[in-house]
């Protein structure tokens, strides 16, 4: 019973290979075999792009820290006790205006309140104690900041040091003010590289007029290292390279139908797009990403 069985499941599979071998023969002999409907399995679908004369941009997104472009922490010079705060939050000071006064703790003499004064001009951004609270000259009493000018330090890696400069434009942006940008430029490089980090710490400054931006905020930093204008691009994963280093791209043959390989050179590059200086026109027709598509293959524009 045994034998049987397993001389059935034998036939069972020799037939299944004969059935696999003649349906590949049949392929073969016949490539318009169609799959996806009417298109036959030996033909690409592809798109199509024009190459075109864009403005490309080459730009870094970085993230740090708003803060005022001055800023002050306040100390009492001598211990004792918060007498008065004379300024709160939001006030508006100029520099050696008295913010706080102090009344000296010693025992058996009687002193003037001595004043905590604004060493900058500003407003008063945070009063940290409340009158009758014990202070010594390492405590803070009170910050002050001047935000008509902001500043963000980011911290760049090395390989862009070689794309900035002082003064170069950026653009500002915080998730506190949705689709609001400001405009800000490199103001200091810091001479050194962290060994670590392998990053370079740099600062932007913006202007804030109408008070905006506030210190403690979170930004991203929009950096423009490069530019060039009108150049014919198209886009960088349309351009391939070959084991020689040889840029290309494919082009549809005249009649539509077959992949053409053009060796082209490509230029100044952006995150989504390339320049191409030599072997395309703005115009002409670029095949765009195909996986699998060779020199000569059959191709249907979809």
């Amino acid at each position: 019973m045994k034998k049987k069985t397993i001389k059935r499941l034998n036939y069972g599979l020799v037939a299944l290979i004969v059935i696999g071998l003649a349906v590949m023969f049949i392929i073969r002999k016949d490539p318009s075999q169609k799959i996806l409907g009417d298109v036959p399995m030996d033909v690409f679908i592809v798109q199509t792009e024009t190459v075109q004369n864009r403005d490309l941009k080459k730009q870094l997104l970085m993230s740090g820290n708003v803060k005022a472009l001055e800023e002050a922490t306040l100390y009492p010079r001598v211990s004792g006790k918060l007498m008065k705060n004379l300024l709160r939050e939001g006030d508006a000071v100029k520099r050696n205006q008295t913010v706080s006064l102090i009344e000296r703790d010693e025992v058996g003499a009687v002193y003037e309140p001595v004043v905590v004064p604004s060493t900058i001009t500003g407003v008063v951004g945070r009063v940290y104690l409340d009158p009758g609270e014990n202070v010594t000259t390492t405590t803070p009493v009170a910050l002050v900041v001047n935000q008509s000018t902001v500043r963000i330090e980011v911290d760049i890696p090395e390989r862009y040091i070689g794309d900035l400069y002082k003064g170069q434009p950026a653009v500002l942006r915080v998730d506190a003010l949705p689709g609001k940008d400001f405009e800000a430029k490199l103001n200091i490089l810091s001479p050194v590289v962290d060994s670590m980090s392998r990053a370079m710490k740099v600062e932007f400054v913006a202007d804030n007029p109408k008070s905006l931006l506030k210190s403690g905020m979170f930004a991203k930093v929009d950096i423009a290292l490069a530019e060039k204008e009108g150049v014919p691009s198209v886009a960088k994963k349309s351009v391939y390279t070959d084991e020689d280093g040889q840029q290309y791209v494919y082009l549809p043959s005249s009649d539509r139908k077959t992949a053409v390989r053009q060796n082209v050179t490509v230029g100044f590059e952006d995150n989504n797009y390339a320049e191409i200086t030599e072997g395309l026109a703005a115009g002409e027709e670029v095949i765009s990403f195909a996986y699998g598509v060779k020199d000569g293959s059959k191709i249907e524009i979809r």
